[in-house]
C-alpha cells in the first residue's frame, strides 16, 4: 500500500472511531462555524429592525397623525399635533447614528428597505437629516390650526422625500 493510501486509511478510520478526536475537531468546527453565522444573522436582523423601527415611528407621527389631520381623516387635535412634531423633533436626528451600520438584509416581511446606496455615500445620506431637522424647527410652535398644520406637512415631508426618493427601496 502507497504512503498516500495508508495516511488515507488510518484518516478515515480515525473518523469512523465514535470517541475519534478528529471526529470531535470536525464536529466542533462545523457546529461553531454554524453558530457564528447565525449570530452574525441575528445581529444584522438587530440592526435592521432597529433601523425600520425608527423610520416607523417617524412614519406614524408624520402620516397617521398630521397626514391623516391634512386629508381630513380625523380631526385636528393640537396636542396630537404638538406631540408628533415632538417625537420627529427628537427622532430624526438619531437617523445618522441608527443608520451606521449596514445591516445587509432587510426586515422580515416589511414593505420598504435601506438602499445599499446609504453605505456607498453615508455623507450624502447623512447630509438630508439636518434640513429635515431644520423643517420641524421651523414648523415647531407655529402650528396654530388646519391650515398651519398643511403647510408644515408639507415642508417637512418634502425634506422627507429628498431622502426617501434615494435611499429608501419598496420591497413589497
Amino acid at each position: 500500500m502507497t504512503p498516500a493510501r495508508e495516511s488515507r486509511r488510518r484518516f478515515q478510520n480515525a473518523c469512523r472511531t465514535e470517541n475519534s478526536p478528529m471526529k470531535r475537531i470536525v464536529v466542533v468546527a462545523v457546529v461553531g462555524g454554524l453558530l457564528l453565522g447565525a449570530g452574525a444573522v441575528m445581529a444584522d436582523q438587530k440592526i435592521a429592525v432597529e433601523q425600520d423601527n425608527l423610520m416607523r415611528g417617524q412614519a406614524k407621527s408624520m402620516y397617521n397623525v398630521i397626514g391623516k389631520m391634512v386629508k381630513g381623516d380625523i380631526p385636528y387635535d393640537q396636542a396630537a399635533v404638538d406631540a408628533a412634531i415632538a417625537d420627529l423633533e427628537a427622532s430624526v436626528p438619531k437617523i445618522p447614528t441608527v443608520f451606521a451600520t449596514n445591516p445587509k438584509e432587510d426586515v422580515k416581511d416589511a414593505t420598504y428597505g435601506s438602499s445599499p446606496k446609504i453605505w456607498k455615500n453615508k455623507a450624502d445620506f447623512d447630509s438630508k437629516v439636518p434640513p429635515v431637522s431644520k423643517a420641524i424647527a421651523d414648523v415647531k410652535g407655529k402650528i396654530k390650526d388646519l391650515d398651519g398644520l398643511k403647510v408644515a406637512f408639507k415642508s417637512i415631508n418634502d425634506r422627507c422625500t429628498d431622502c426617501h426618493e434615494v435611499y429608501r427601496v419598496k420591497l413589497k
